[in-house]
């Protein structure tokens, strides 16, 4: 019996892990990945560098607070300042339905890559497949297991097509910390993409509602944690040399779809195949992970809500998937969603911040001082940057 509790506590953390991860491996992770690599070549490197430590302090820090207080990140919000949650649930809920409706996009066109069928058709296929997950009766394993599974895929095909394109591997570690420039809206952008608005509470969520919580529990919940970055990171660090390998050719992408014709252009029409099922894969689990976190943020305000939540996370899936089907334009709502979580970043973590301290939320646990302290640098530089940024989400759309 114990062999078995700690078989199912394991993958319960390895589940968590790979939800978080999943959520940040969504279209919009490709489609920000090929869209930098190619304007910014190997200086990406030093983009992704940035974001990735900045979100390792970000989930270590909220994921630490969420396991020792037992709390979602609203009522610790509520907690700091009442009134508070409310605001932050609203504007995660908001940022998770700009997310996903580019998730329902991406996994539109990942049908579209594959079987070429249009997208409006395809997008409400993805929708029906997503709702499937929480029509079952145990959407919480299922939803674990598909992520695993999704997640590994992603890994497995996007690692063939970068090692295919023999990309400049020497120039692309030198300018990951010695870049030409300083590209704010792109680190901005990722960061938002990795840890912003609903990704950075989704894993810490997962484990609230599968009973991993408490002071006891910090090794696994940090464990977690770091999985769950590592997984992220990997991936990223694949699909860029993949699509720096191409670029680096003076090869130029399809700015209709970015990513597709990175893999198209790197190893044929099989490239092509391959980074359908990726997109399709990456948008799946993303729609799930979306949808219910941004729900999670909403259950402590009605007991209507908590007691139907799958209901509700069919309900979003649902109208992210009408959204799209009636506004389209996929590849600029994955980039604006990036950045508008981006945003986010600053208030969520630091409403956090301010709770580590608070003997409402954590009792007498103490929060380390250098996670605390690395954790207001992160605030004020993604503030700053979020800031700076502003002008660049004009541009996209101009």
């Amino acid at each position: 019996m114990v062999d078995n509790k700690k078989d199912k506590s394991l993958s319960i953390l390895l589940g968590a892990a790979f939800l978080m991860a999943t959520s940040a491996i969504g279209p919009g992770f490709l489609t920000q990945t090929a869209t930098f690599t190619s304007d910014l070549g190997a200086t990406f490197g030093f983009v992704i560098l940035v974001s990735v430590i900045m979100s390792l302090i970000a989930q270590l820090n909220v994921w630490r607070i969420i396991g020792v207080s037992g709390m979602r990140g609203q009522d610790i919000a509520n907690n700091v300042l009442p009134g508070l949650g409310h605001f932050v649930a609203f504007l995660v809920a908001l940022g998770g339905l700009a997310f996903n409706i580019g998730n329902i996009g991406g996994a539109a066109l990942g049908i579209n890559v594959i079987f070429g069928l249009d997208t409006k058709i395809a997008a409400g296929i993805c929708g029906i497949i997503a709702i499937g997950i929480f029509l079952s009766k145990e959407a919480g394993k299922a939803m674990d297991t598909l992520t695993k599974v999704l997640g590994g895929a992603m890994i497995i095909l996007v690692g063939y097509v970068a090692f295919s394109t023999s990309p400049p591997v020497g120039e692309a570690i030198s300018k990951t910390f010695v870049p030409d420039q300083i590209p704010i809206f792109a680190i901005v952008t990722l960061l938002g993409g990795t840890v912003g608005g609903y990704i950075t509470f989704s894993g810490g969520h997962r484990l609230l509602d599968a009973g991993i919580s408490g002071e006891d529990r910090l090794k696994e919940i940090d464990r977690s944690a770091l999985t769950g970055m590592g997984i992220a990171t990997l991936m990223r660090v694949l699909l860029f040399i993949a699509v720096l390998g191409v670029v680096s050719k003076g090869l130029q992408l399809d700015p209709a779809n970015p990513p597709a014709s990175a893999f198209q252009l790197a190893a044929g029409n099989i490239g092509y195949k391959f980074f359908g099922i990726v997109l399709w894969a990456a948008g799946i689990s993303s729609i799930i992970g979306a949808a219910y976190t941004s729900v999670s943020f909403l259950t402590s305000f009605s007991p209507i809500v908590k007691d139907n939540q799958n209901k509700w996370i069919i309900g979003f899936i649902a109208i992210s998937t009408i959204i799209f089907i009636t506004i389209g334009r996929p590849v600029k709502l994955l980039i604006l969603a990036g950045s508008l979580n981006g945003l986010i970043l600053p208030l969520t973590l630091g409403t956090v911040l301010l709770a580590s301290g608070n003997k409402k939320v954590v009792g007498e646990y103490k929060h380390p001082k250098w996670l605390l302290i690395l954790g207001i640098i992160v605030v004020a530089a993604s503030l700053f940057l979020g800031v700076r940024s502003l002008s660049g989400l004009k541009n996209l759309f101009a």
